[in-house]
């Protein structure tokens, strides 16, 4: 399992930055933000390797399942 940020979003914000810094914007006038979406990932061939059992619950909350 992996709970972390979306980082497809992160470089899309990232972007974003570079955009306004590269049209004049000074750098110390752009806010600072912190991730705000964050995934569930889990890997079910893994988990049956290492004899895991998952809960459907938690199936049904991950953002993504790794058959």
């Amino acid at each position: 399992m992996s709970y972390g940020v979306d980082i497809l979003g992160l470089f899309r914000r990232a972007a974003y930055f570079v955009d306004r810094i590269l049209k004049g914007v000074p750098p110390a006038d752009l806010p600072v933000e912190r991730p705000t979406k964050f995934e569930l990932v889990i890997n079910l061939k893994t988990a049956k390797a290492l004899g895991l059992t998952i809960p459907q619950s938690l199936l049904v909350r991950a953002d993504e399942v790794i058959q």
